[in-house]
């Protein structure tokens, strides 16, 4: 009975250090895809403060468009 309860322990202490190491791979993801949509949005706001009135006819439909 004793090696059991040591064992449900040891399985559970790895449990949990492999839930602490999935979330934190999973933060370190979430913030580098944070970062890759805040450049993007950088970028389309730059786009806009150069030359928005074309930007934005370049999605005016024309004709049978």
């Amino acid at each position: 009975m004793a090696q059991e309860q040591k064992h449900q322990r040891r399985s559970s202490q790895d449990e949990e250090a492999v839930t602490e190491t999935v979330e934190t791979d999973v933060a370190e993801r979430r913030e580098a895809l944070d970062d890759d949509v805040d450049a993007i949005l950088d970028e389309i706001d730059e786009v806009l403060e150069n030359n928005a009135e074309e930007f934005v006819k370049s999605f005016i439909q024309k004709g049978g468009e």
